[in-house]
């Protein structure tokens, strides 16, 4: 560029009318009409409509440089649906910083109706598109709304590893690897790391990828997730737990709501609903309002299906003016093997999941902080106390009555947005057909 002049964003246009401006971005639409050429520059503030005379040719997706002067538009020409919309640039020079090669896909549409397996073959063009880019800005501000929930609580971040010496919770789910000769595993959670960190900083909070071998493809199931935890030591008693669980639960995603309505509002989806306060339900309890709503009998299933969560949040909306409800009792056999057993009936757990809007959200429990009833638990699950050497030694040196839960951000992003597959909400999800691009059969 000859003139020497700063680059701005495309929304500052709007505060230079009458000035001289440089702006860098990709070319998201061209309209030629012979003696003048119109084209939409976007980048990462928004969009803004550029015009000139004699351009050099570009194509859409194309990274170029704008140096032009900022014009108010005739009032019969404004766009109301964009920020942007009541000035242009009249471009002086155009710089092609990097061609793009002919697009495979529609990028100027409003929606970009594609399939879900076009949308992630073509994920480095995809995510360039305004609606798709938005979720991952949704989903910026649910992990800081988590973030800054958690810190309220007083909870330190720290950082776990991805390698474990052992499975988590067990079972055959697990990605095994070859650790330098020896047999490790990818972490199916950051569960007992987080046990162990609160043990010397009392409150925790993190951001941890899991790995899950799970065989299955379903709408709502990854190989690779990204969860958000908080695990909480001297805890007064189990309700101290459920009452941490929902602040940081509702206060991710009613603060990524409002600091994103526009986005919201582009996917047409309201703001969550919470209430005077979340609803409590043991799992017995969920069950027989199920049963009476639907006439489904629940009463010897240990768990609830995904149409008995969409049925009980929606109870939870009607009757209770809440988007969410906890569920808290779950069988003790069925949860992991650290979970607290209810002193009250020992054949139930001091376990609780977090529904919003149909779907789990969140899960966690009180756990067990004894070595010798930790122990006698490991062996009823027959699990070797041997492959949990460095979990163990932590409540041999004064573990306290301590819980937590954990997030998927991207269940929390999906469900926020009502998305239809859990996929969409990840920038590059792993399933059993997928890593980067589809695997071959």
């Amino acid at each position: 560029m000859a003139e020497k002049v700063d680059r701005i964003l495309a929304l500052e246009t709007t505060k230079k009318v009458g000035e001289k401006v440089v702006l860098k971005g990709w070319v998201h639409t061209i309209r030629d009409h012979g003696s003048i050429t119109f084209l939409d520059l976007r980048d990462r503030s928004g969009i803004v409509q550029c015009l000139g005379q004699d351009l050099p040719k570009v194509s859409s997706e194309s990274a170029v440089e704008i140096l032009g002067e900022v014009k108010k538009r005739p009032p019969k020409l404004v766009n109301g649906n964009i920020k942007t919309g009541e000035i242009e640039v009249q471009i002086a020079e155009l710089k092609l910083l990097s061609k793009s090669e002919e697009l495979p896909l529609d990028m100027g549409s409003q929606n970009l109706d594609v399939t879900l397996p076009i949308l992630l073959d073509f994920r480095s063009l995809t995510l360039k598109h305004p609606k798709i880019n938005s979720i991952f800005k949704v989903q910026a501000e649910i992990a800081r709304s988590f973030r800054d929930a958690a810190e309220k609580l007083g909870c330190v971040e720290v950082f776990t590893p991805t390698i474990a010496a052992s499975a988590t919770e067990g079972g055959s789910e697990v990605f095994g690897i070859d650790y330098y000769g020896h047999n490790a595993y990818l972490v199916q959670s950051p569960q007992l790391y987080k046990q162990i960190a609160v043990g010397a900083f009392e409150r925790v909070y993190l951001f941890s990828h899991a790995y899950r071998a799970e065989p299955s493809v379903t709408t709502r199931h990854l190989s690779e997730v990204v969860q958000l935890d908080c695990e909480i030591a001297f805890i007064k008693d189990f309700d101290e737990l459920l009452d941490a669980l929902e602040f940081v639960g509702v206060n991710a995603l009613v603060g990524a709501a409002k600091a994103c309505r526009e986005e919201l509002k582009s996917f047409g989806v309201k703001e969550p609903k919470v209430g005077d306060s979340v609803p409590r339900l043991k799992l017995k309890e969920a069950q027989a309002i199920i049963e009476k709503r639907t006439g489904r009998d629940l009463s010897r299933e240990p768990d609830l299906n995904p149409e008995d969560e969409i049925e009980i949040c929606n109870w939870a909306r009607h009757e209770k003016g809440s988007d969410f409800v906890t569920i808290t009792h779950f069988p003790t056999h069925k949860r992991a093997f650290y979970t607290l057993p209810d002193p009250k009936n020992p054949e139930y757990s001091l376990s609780y999941d977090l529904l919003f809007r149909g779907l789990e959200i969140s899960s966690g429990s009180q756990r067990i902080n004894e070595l010798d009833k930790l122990l006698s638990a490991m062996k009823d699950r027959k699990l070797d106390p041997k492959n949990f050497g460095m979990y163990l030694q932590a409540f041999k040196f004064g573990m306290p009555p301590e819980g937590g839960f954990s997030f998927g951000i991207e269940r929390l992003t999906m469900k926020l947005l009502e998305l239809g597959n859990v996929r969409e909400a990840s920038l590059f999800p792993r399933d059993m057909e997928r890593v980067d691009t589809r695997l071959k059969k």
